[in-house]
């Protein structure tokens, strides 16, 4: 049994108060491992999005213990989450969010230079994270000159480029094609299995199911069932 990367305990979360109040998440309980890829999948609106941002420490639960790697997130100050983001948390987007303005390297340089580190040392170490995932001979383009899963891949480059444990993903094979989308899946089993990481991917995307190690389905707040992938037999499940 691998090492758990992130334990969550009882979480609840609502929003508005009194006759508007919107209970989100109802009693979760989860724990994605060190080394895995976990999915969570369930129809729009089920509370896919507040789990991954409450992992993620950039959304406060009502209840409930969420621990990452060991660091009690709700026990935590803001600035000291905050801190702990910076340094051990990715995230990548569906819709890449990345700055049309600036060349690949500069823009895979981000979270480096958020943490303080020097352009020199952040562009060097962009350019490494961009040729890891193919862009190696495409680092002075711009977003607008390349396709949408090279734009997806220097979205990985930029979460990873300051190696992070933990990767959180938001749909991040939507908008590719099957092609792209399985080259991206490919990069994310790699990093996955470095010790001591772990993935998280939110997907309607039954494409790449297989892909997971486990998946955890979830439906008005809750999560309803997680189970094994056999990655023989590609699962199929109802996102809708």
């Amino acid at each position: 049994m691998s090492a758990t990367a992130i334990n969550l305990q009882h979480v609840t979360k609502s929003f508005g108060d009194g006759g508007s109040k919107l209970t989100v998440l109802k009693d979760i309980s989860l724990e994605a491992r060190d080394g895995e890829i976990l999915m969570l999948v369930g129809p729009s609106g089920c509370g896919k999005t507040t789990l991954i941002s409450i992992m993620a420490g950039t959304l406060l639960a009502d209840t409930g213990e969420i621990d990452v790697f060991g660091s009690r997130l709700n026990k935590m100050s803001k600035a000291a989450v905050t801190r702990f983001r910076a340094q051990n948390i990715g995230f990548i987007f569906q819709q890449f969010h990345l700055i049309p303005t600036l060349n690949i390297v500069q823009n895979a340089s981000v979270p480096l230079l958020i943490q303080g580190k020097s352009t020199r040392f952040a562009e060097a170490k962009a350019r490494e994270a961009l040729t890891k995932v193919g862009l190696g001979d495409r680092l002075n383009h711009r977003p607008s000159e390349l396709s949408g899963g090279q734009q997806q891949r220097v979205a990985i480059a930029r979460a990873l480029v300051h190696e992070p444990r933990l990767i959180i993903c938001d749909e991040p094979t939507a908008a590719l094609d099957a092609k792209n989308g399985q080259l991206v899946m490919e990069l994310f089993e790699n990093v996955a299995r470095v010790p001591g990481r772990c993935v998280v991917i939110v997907t309607h995307d039954n494409r790449i199911f297989q892909h997971a190690d486990r998946i955890a389905s979830m439906d008005d707040g809750r999560i309803i069932e997680v189970h094994n992938v056999d990655k023989s037999k590609p699962p199929v499940i109802d996102t809708h």
